[in-house]
Protein backbone atom coordinates (compact mmCIF):
# COMPACT_ATOMS: atom_id res chain seq x y z
CA UNK A 1 0.00 0.00 0.00
CA UNK A 2 1.36 3.50 -0.87
CA UNK A 3 1.78 6.46 1.58
CA UNK A 4 -0.61 8.45 -0.20
CA UNK A 5 -3.44 7.19 1.07
CA UNK A 6 -7.05 8.69 1.13
CA UNK A 7 -6.43 11.38 3.94
CA UNK A 8 -9.89 13.02 3.66
CA UNK A 9 -11.54 8.97 4.25
CA UNK A 10 -8.97 9.10 7.64
CA UNK A 11 -10.44 12.49 8.91
CA UNK A 12 -13.52 11.06 8.77
CA UNK A 13 -13.04 8.12 10.39
CA UNK A 14 -11.10 9.95 12.67
CA UNK A 15 -13.60 12.38 13.69
CA UNK A 16 -16.18 9.50 13.71
CA UNK A 17 -14.16 8.05 16.68
CA UNK A 18 -13.60 11.27 18.87
CA UNK A 19 -17.59 12.30 18.41
CA UNK A 20 -18.57 9.72 20.43
CA UNK A 21 -16.70 10.80 23.36
CA UNK A 22 -15.79 14.59 23.06
CA UNK A 23 -17.78 17.46 22.19
CA UNK A 24 -17.81 18.36 18.92
CA UNK A 25 -15.44 21.32 18.90
CA UNK A 26 -12.67 19.36 20.42
CA UNK A 27 -13.32 16.57 18.37
CA UNK A 28 -13.18 19.06 15.27
CA UNK A 29 -9.78 20.19 16.56
CA UNK A 30 -8.02 17.21 17.14
CA UNK A 31 -9.14 14.87 14.23
CA UNK A 32 -6.67 16.20 11.89
CA UNK A 33 -3.68 16.02 14.86
CA UNK A 34 -4.96 12.26 15.00
CA UNK A 35 -4.44 11.84 11.16
CA UNK A 36 -1.34 13.72 10.43
CA UNK A 37 0.39 11.38 13.88
CA UNK A 38 -0.23 8.05 12.31
CA UNK A 39 0.96 9.53 8.93
CA UNK A 40 4.09 10.86 10.57
CA UNK A 41 5.17 7.25 11.73
CA UNK A 42 3.28 5.19 8.84
CA UNK A 43 6.41 3.71 6.85
CA UNK A 44 4.84 1.40 4.17
CA UNK A 45 4.50 -1.70 3.38
CA UNK A 46 5.47 -2.14 7.30
CA UNK A 47 1.97 -1.56 9.87
CA UNK A 48 2.23 1.66 11.15
CA UNK A 49 3.64 1.17 15.24
CA UNK A 50 1.35 3.12 17.31
CA UNK A 51 4.15 3.20 19.93
CA UNK A 52 6.21 5.31 18.04
CA UNK A 53 3.30 7.94 19.18
CA UNK A 54 4.09 9.31 22.89
CA UNK A 55 0.90 10.72 24.74
CA UNK A 56 1.99 13.19 27.21
CA UNK A 57 0.14 14.45 29.74
CA UNK A 58 0.29 17.91 31.47
CA UNK A 59 -2.45 19.11 33.64
CA UNK A 60 -2.29 23.36 32.27
CA UNK A 61 -5.05 25.96 31.12
CA UNK A 62 -7.41 23.60 29.09
CA UNK A 63 -8.18 20.92 26.70
CA UNK A 64 -8.87 22.55 23.93
CA UNK A 65 -4.75 23.49 23.69
CA UNK A 66 -4.09 19.67 23.34
CA UNK A 67 -1.87 19.35 20.23
CA UNK A 68 0.42 17.75 17.99
CA UNK A 69 3.82 18.03 18.31
CA UNK A 70 6.22 16.73 15.00
CA UNK A 71 8.64 16.01 17.81
CA UNK A 72 9.55 15.34 21.55
CA UNK A 73 8.44 16.99 24.79
CA UNK A 74 10.99 16.20 27.57
CA UNK A 75 9.53 16.57 31.07
CA UNK A 76 12.61 18.17 32.78
CA UNK A 77 14.76 21.47 31.97
CA UNK A 78 18.75 22.20 32.09
CA UNK A 79 19.93 22.46 35.20
CA UNK A 80 21.91 25.88 34.93
CA UNK A 81 19.91 29.11 35.14
CA UNK A 82 22.56 30.77 32.44
CA UNK A 83 21.81 28.21 30.00
CA UNK A 84 19.74 29.55 27.15
CA UNK A 85 16.61 28.71 27.06
CA UNK A 86 15.54 28.71 23.05
CA UNK A 87 17.99 27.49 20.47
CA UNK A 88 17.90 27.49 16.67
CA UNK A 89 19.16 25.73 14.05
CA UNK A 90 20.00 23.31 17.04
CA UNK A 91 22.87 20.67 16.53
CA UNK A 92 21.74 17.80 18.69
CA UNK A 93 24.34 15.57 20.44
CA UNK A 94 23.11 12.41 22.01
CA UNK A 95 25.54 11.08 24.99
CA UNK A 96 25.38 8.16 27.38
CA UNK A 97 28.82 9.49 28.89
CA UNK A 98 29.15 10.48 32.53
CA UNK A 99 30.31 14.49 33.14
CA UNK A 100 30.69 14.23 37.09
CA UNK A 101 32.68 12.43 39.50
CA UNK A 102 31.27 8.64 39.37
CA UNK A 103 31.48 5.97 42.00
CA UNK A 104 33.28 2.45 41.12
CA UNK A 105 31.07 -0.07 40.31
CA UNK A 106 32.50 -2.18 42.78
CA UNK A 107 33.46 -1.35 46.08
CA UNK A 108 36.53 -0.08 46.88
CA UNK A 109 38.24 3.14 48.67
CA UNK A 110 40.96 5.76 48.82
CA UNK A 111 43.24 6.18 52.12
CA UNK A 112 45.50 9.35 51.87
CA UNK A 113 48.74 9.98 54.13
CA UNK A 114 48.30 13.18 53.16
CA UNK A 115 45.79 16.35 52.30
CA UNK A 116 48.32 17.22 49.06
CA UNK A 117 47.86 12.98 48.17
CA UNK A 118 43.49 14.04 48.26
CA UNK A 119 44.12 17.02 45.89
CA UNK A 120 46.11 15.36 43.60
CA UNK A 121 43.50 12.66 43.23
CA UNK A 122 40.63 15.04 42.97
CA UNK A 123 42.47 17.10 40.21
CA UNK A 124 43.44 14.20 38.22
CA UNK A 125 39.63 13.26 38.03
CA UNK A 126 38.55 16.76 37.32
CA UNK A 127 41.26 16.73 34.14
CA UNK A 128 39.94 13.39 33.09
CA UNK A 129 36.13 15.18 33.09
CA UNK A 130 37.81 18.37 31.58
CA UNK A 131 39.14 15.99 28.87
CA UNK A 132 36.08 14.90 27.99
CA UNK A 133 34.81 18.21 27.65
CA UNK A 134 37.09 19.73 26.00
CA UNK A 135 36.93 17.09 22.77
CA UNK A 136 33.02 18.03 22.82
CA UNK A 137 33.65 22.13 22.53
CA UNK A 138 35.60 20.91 19.57
CA UNK A 139 33.48 19.24 18.01
CA UNK A 140 31.02 22.28 18.41
CA UNK A 141 33.19 24.78 17.03
CA UNK A 142 33.37 22.12 14.30
CA UNK A 143 30.43 21.98 13.46
CA UNK A 144 28.93 25.68 14.41
CA UNK A 145 32.10 28.00 13.71
CA UNK A 146 31.32 31.37 15.16
CA UNK A 147 27.83 31.93 13.43
CA UNK A 148 25.87 33.05 16.08
CA UNK A 149 22.38 31.13 13.95
CA UNK A 150 23.73 27.79 14.70
CA UNK A 151 23.51 26.15 18.12
CA UNK A 152 24.52 22.86 20.20
CA UNK A 153 22.26 21.03 22.69
CA UNK A 154 23.55 17.89 24.23
CA UNK A 155 20.92 15.18 25.54
CA UNK A 156 22.73 13.20 28.38
CA UNK A 157 21.07 10.03 29.69
CA UNK A 158 23.94 10.28 32.54
CA UNK A 159 24.65 13.01 34.85
CA UNK A 160 26.93 16.31 34.48
CA UNK A 161 28.07 18.29 37.48
CA UNK A 162 27.83 21.80 37.90
CA UNK A 163 31.42 22.57 37.38
CA UNK A 164 30.89 20.72 33.67
CA UNK A 165 27.48 23.10 33.27
CA UNK A 166 29.53 25.87 33.96
CA UNK A 167 32.25 25.01 31.04
CA UNK A 168 28.98 24.39 28.25
CA UNK A 169 27.29 27.75 29.48
CA UNK A 170 30.70 29.67 28.41
CA UNK A 171 30.94 28.08 25.16
CA UNK A 172 26.81 28.39 24.74
CA UNK A 173 25.86 24.79 24.88
CA UNK A 174 22.04 23.91 25.79
CA UNK A 175 22.49 20.43 28.24
CA UNK A 176 20.00 18.21 29.63
CA UNK A 177 21.22 15.46 32.21
CA UNK A 178 19.75 12.72 33.34
CA UNK A 179 17.07 12.10 30.44
CA UNK A 180 14.97 8.87 30.34
CA UNK A 181 15.95 6.24 28.10
CA UNK A 182 13.15 6.17 26.44
CA UNK A 183 13.05 9.49 25.26
CA UNK A 184 16.97 9.16 24.08
CA UNK A 185 15.83 6.29 22.23
CA UNK A 186 13.16 8.62 20.39
CA UNK A 187 15.60 11.08 20.18
CA UNK A 188 17.27 9.46 17.77
CA UNK A 189 14.15 8.61 15.76
CA UNK A 190 13.08 12.37 15.47
CA UNK A 191 16.21 14.50 14.88
CA UNK A 192 18.47 11.51 13.47
CA UNK A 193 22.03 11.17 14.60
CA UNK A 194 23.87 8.69 16.88
CA UNK A 195 23.99 7.85 20.13
CA UNK A 196 27.85 8.15 21.79
CA UNK A 197 29.36 5.83 24.67
CA UNK A 198 32.02 7.73 24.31
CA UNK A 199 33.33 11.06 23.34
CA UNK A 200 36.63 9.62 21.92
CA UNK A 201 35.77 9.32 18.17
CA UNK A 202 33.21 12.27 17.97
CA UNK A 203 32.61 13.73 14.19
CA UNK A 204 29.44 15.79 12.91
CA UNK A 205 27.82 12.73 11.32
CA UNK A 206 26.71 11.50 15.06
CA UNK A 207 24.83 14.61 15.18
CA UNK A 208 20.91 14.69 15.29
CA UNK A 209 19.26 18.24 13.79
CA UNK A 210 15.86 20.65 14.88
CA UNK A 211 15.19 23.53 13.72
CA UNK A 212 14.20 24.43 17.31
CA UNK A 213 14.76 23.22 20.95
CA UNK A 214 13.10 25.57 24.33
CA UNK A 215 12.03 25.46 27.39
CA UNK A 216 8.80 25.85 28.87
CA UNK A 217 8.34 26.32 32.78
CA UNK A 218 5.01 26.14 34.17
CA UNK A 219 5.06 26.77 37.87
CA UNK A 220 8.22 24.26 39.46
CA UNK A 221 8.05 22.40 36.89
CA UNK A 222 10.06 22.76 33.78
CA UNK A 223 9.59 21.09 29.87
CA UNK A 224 12.16 20.98 27.18
CA UNK A 225 10.44 20.54 23.38
CA UNK A 226 12.54 19.61 20.20
CA UNK A 227 10.74 20.85 17.23
CA UNK A 228 10.66 21.84 13.47
CA UNK A 229 12.63 18.42 12.70
CA UNK A 230 13.29 16.82 8.76
CA UNK A 231 11.81 13.86 8.72
CA UNK A 232 10.65 12.84 12.64
CA UNK A 233 9.79 8.88 12.76
CA UNK A 234 8.00 9.39 16.18
CA UNK A 235 5.86 12.18 17.10
CA UNK A 236 4.26 13.30 20.98
CA UNK A 237 0.87 14.45 21.47
CA UNK A 238 0.62 16.29 24.34
CA UNK A 239 -2.50 16.49 26.21
CA UNK A 240 -3.48 19.49 28.02
CA UNK A 241 -6.35 19.56 30.74
CA UNK A 242 -7.65 21.67 33.56
CA UNK A 243 -8.15 18.92 35.92
CA UNK A 244 -7.11 14.84 35.83
CA UNK A 245 -10.47 13.88 34.94
CA UNK A 246 -10.54 15.88 31.84
CA UNK A 247 -6.73 14.54 30.82
CA UNK A 248 -8.35 10.68 31.59
CA UNK A 249 -11.21 11.10 29.23
CA UNK A 250 -8.87 12.72 26.54
CA UNK A 251 -6.41 10.39 27.06
CA UNK A 252 -9.22 7.33 26.07
CA UNK A 253 -10.64 9.31 22.87
CA UNK A 254 -7.38 10.07 21.67
CA UNK A 255 -6.24 6.20 21.75
CA UNK A 256 -9.48 5.37 20.38
CA UNK A 257 -9.20 7.69 17.53
CA UNK A 258 -4.99 6.59 16.93
CA UNK A 259 -6.76 2.81 16.64
CA UNK A 260 -9.80 3.75 14.02
CA UNK A 261 -7.22 5.21 12.00
CA UNK A 262 -4.59 2.57 12.41
CA UNK A 263 -7.78 0.28 11.28
CA UNK A 264 -8.52 1.65 8.11
CA UNK A 265 -4.83 1.96 7.45
CA UNK A 266 -4.31 -1.70 7.72
CA UNK A 267 -7.48 -3.00 6.53
CA UNK A 268 -7.75 -0.48 3.63
CA UNK A 269 -11.41 -0.42 4.10
CA UNK A 270 -14.24 1.11 6.30
CA UNK A 271 -18.20 0.64 6.43
CA UNK A 272 -20.49 3.28 6.46
CA UNK A 273 -21.46 4.03 10.16
CA UNK A 274 -24.25 5.49 11.99
CA UNK A 275 -25.91 2.36 12.42
CA UNK A 276 -26.22 1.77 8.52
CA UNK A 277 -24.87 -1.43 8.10
CA UNK A 278 -26.99 -2.97 10.94
CA UNK A 279 -30.21 -1.65 8.99
CA UNK A 280 -28.96 -2.79 6.35
CA UNK A 281 -27.79 -6.26 7.42
CA UNK A 282 -31.31 -6.73 9.13
CA UNK A 283 -33.13 -6.33 6.06
CA UNK A 284 -31.14 -8.71 4.23
CA UNK A 285 -32.01 -11.46 6.61
CA UNK A 286 -35.68 -10.58 6.47
CA UNK A 287 -35.73 -10.27 2.91
CA UNK A 288 -37.55 -12.90 0.66
CA UNK A 289 -34.89 -14.58 -1.08
CA UNK A 290 -32.48 -15.04 1.95
CA UNK A 291 -35.42 -16.52 3.84
CA UNK A 292 -36.17 -19.25 1.16
CA UNK A 293 -33.06 -20.02 1.50
CA UNK A 294 -33.04 -21.09 5.16
CA UNK A 295 -34.41 -24.02 6.82
CA UNK A 296 -36.46 -25.40 9.59
CA UNK A 297 -35.92 -23.89 13.10
CA UNK A 298 -33.10 -22.09 11.66
CA UNK A 299 -35.85 -19.02 10.36
CA UNK A 300 -36.58 -18.74 14.32
CA UNK A 301 -32.72 -17.97 14.91
CA UNK A 302 -32.31 -15.53 11.22
CA UNK A 303 -35.42 -13.67 12.53
CA UNK A 304 -34.00 -13.17 16.34
CA UNK A 305 -30.41 -12.35 15.14
CA UNK A 306 -32.15 -9.48 12.27
CA UNK A 307 -33.70 -8.06 15.45
CA UNK A 308 -30.89 -7.85 17.61
CA UNK A 309 -28.91 -5.94 14.85
CA UNK A 310 -31.68 -3.21 14.71
CA UNK A 311 -30.55 -2.86 18.74
CA UNK A 312 -27.51 -0.55 17.72
CA UNK A 313 -29.72 2.62 15.65
CA UNK A 314 -32.12 1.96 18.57
CA UNK A 315 -29.86 2.63 21.12
CA UNK A 316 -28.06 5.28 18.96
CA UNK A 317 -31.85 7.27 18.90
CA UNK A 318 -32.73 6.57 22.04
CA UNK A 319 -29.01 8.36 23.12
CA UNK A 320 -29.80 11.17 21.09
CA UNK A 321 -33.18 11.91 23.10
CA UNK A 322 -34.31 14.02 19.78
CA UNK A 323 -37.93 16.25 20.69
CA UNK A 324 -38.87 14.29 23.43
CA UNK A 325 -40.39 17.20 25.06
CA UNK A 326 -42.75 17.74 22.54
CA UNK A 327 -44.73 14.43 23.68
CA UNK A 328 -45.72 15.75 27.03
CA UNK A 329 -49.13 13.24 27.74
CA UNK A 330 -46.98 9.98 27.59
CA UNK A 331 -44.13 9.06 30.64
CA UNK A 332 -40.84 9.33 29.31
CA UNK A 333 -40.06 5.61 29.05
CA UNK A 334 -43.42 5.47 26.39
CA UNK A 335 -41.92 8.40 24.46
CA UNK A 336 -38.23 7.38 24.39
CA UNK A 337 -39.60 3.97 22.73
CA UNK A 338 -42.20 5.59 20.35
CA UNK A 339 -38.85 7.84 19.27
CA UNK A 340 -36.67 4.89 18.34
CA UNK A 341 -39.48 3.36 16.75
CA UNK A 342 -39.76 5.93 14.66
CA UNK A 343 -36.45 6.68 13.69
CA UNK A 344 -35.85 2.85 12.86
CA UNK A 345 -38.88 3.00 11.33
CA UNK A 346 -37.80 5.64 8.95
CA UNK A 347 -34.43 3.95 8.28
CA UNK A 348 -36.20 0.42 7.09
CA UNK A 349 -38.18 2.95 4.71
CA UNK A 350 -35.36 4.29 3.00
CA UNK A 351 -33.41 1.30 3.26
CA UNK A 352 -36.32 -0.82 1.27
CA UNK A 353 -35.47 2.29 -1.52
CA UNK A 354 -32.05 0.97 -2.12
CA UNK A 355 -30.40 3.97 -0.55
CA UNK A 356 -27.34 3.27 1.96
CA UNK A 357 -28.99 5.28 5.24
CA UNK A 358 -28.17 5.68 9.08
CA UNK A 359 -29.30 7.95 11.56
CA UNK A 360 -28.61 11.78 11.90
CA UNK A 361 -27.89 12.19 15.25
CA UNK A 362 -28.14 16.18 14.99
CA UNK A 363 -31.75 15.73 13.33
CA UNK A 364 -33.14 12.52 14.48
CA UNK A 365 -33.75 11.54 10.48
CA UNK A 366 -32.18 9.42 7.82
CA UNK A 367 -28.88 10.51 6.23
CA UNK A 368 -26.61 9.46 3.90
CA UNK A 369 -23.63 8.16 6.15
CA UNK A 370 -20.80 8.01 3.04
CA UNK A 371 -21.91 11.98 2.33
CA UNK A 372 -21.79 13.34 6.08
CA UNK A 373 -18.05 10.91 6.31
CA UNK A 374 -19.61 8.56 9.24
CA UNK A 375 -17.68 5.46 9.24
CA UNK A 376 -17.07 2.69 11.30
CA UNK A 377 -14.06 0.33 11.39
CA UNK A 378 -13.88 -2.60 9.47
CA UNK A 379 -12.47 -5.09 11.80
CA UNK A 380 -14.85 -3.82 14.92
CA UNK A 381 -17.90 -4.79 12.62
CA UNK A 382 -16.78 -8.19 11.85
CA UNK A 383 -15.34 -9.23 15.36
CA UNK A 384 -18.73 -7.77 16.51
CA UNK A 385 -20.87 -9.66 14.66
CA UNK A 386 -18.21 -13.23 14.70
CA UNK A 387 -18.74 -12.45 18.78
CA UNK A 388 -22.18 -11.72 19.66
CA UNK A 389 -23.95 -14.92 18.85
CA UNK A 390 -21.13 -17.13 20.98
CA UNK A 391 -21.24 -14.24 23.81
CA UNK A 392 -25.52 -14.86 23.70
CA UNK A 393 -24.73 -18.74 24.30
CA UNK A 394 -22.70 -18.75 26.97
CA UNK A 395 -24.82 -15.80 28.77
CA UNK A 396 -27.72 -18.40 27.95
CA UNK A 397 -25.62 -21.65 28.82
CA UNK A 398 -25.13 -19.95 31.98
CA UNK A 399 -29.14 -19.19 32.42
CA UNK A 400 -29.17 -22.83 32.49
CA UNK A 401 -26.21 -23.92 35.22
CA UNK A 402 -27.51 -21.40 37.36
CA UNK A 403 -31.45 -22.74 36.95
CA UNK A 404 -29.60 -26.72 37.42
CA UNK A 405 -28.49 -25.48 40.59
CA UNK A 406 -31.30 -24.17 41.91
CA UNK A 407 -33.34 -27.22 41.14
CA UNK A 408 -30.90 -29.38 42.31
CA UNK A 409 -31.08 -27.52 46.17
CA UNK A 410 -34.61 -27.92 45.84
CA UNK A 411 -34.48 -31.76 45.68
CA UNK A 412 -35.84 -34.04 43.19
CA UNK A 413 -38.58 -36.94 43.62
CA UNK A 414 -37.43 -40.21 45.03
CA UNK A 415 -35.95 -41.78 48.45
CA UNK A 416 -34.51 -38.51 50.39
CA UNK A 417 -36.72 -36.28 49.34
CA UNK A 418 -37.66 -35.42 53.14
CA UNK A 419 -34.62 -34.65 54.73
Amino acid sequence: MEKEVDRELLLSVARTSLSTKLNATLANKLTPDIVDAVLAIYQPPAKPDLHMIEIMKMQHRTASETQLIRGLALDHGARHPDMPKRVENAFILSLNVSLEYEKSEINSGFYYSSAEQRDKLVESERRFVDEKLRKIIELKKEVCGNDPKKGFVIINQKGIDPLSLDVLVKNGIFALRRAKRRNMERLQLICGGTAQNSVDDLTPEVLGWAGTVYEQELGEEKYTFIEDVKDPKSVTILIKGPNQHTITQITDAVRDGLRSVYNMIVDKSVVPGAGAFQVACAAHLNSESFRKSVKGKAKWGVQAFADALLIIPKTLAANAGHDIQDSRKSSVTSRMICLTLSAVAGLQDEQAEGNIVGLDLVTGEPMDPVLEGVYDSFRVLRNCIASSSGIASNLLLCDELLKARQMGRQGGPGPGMDE
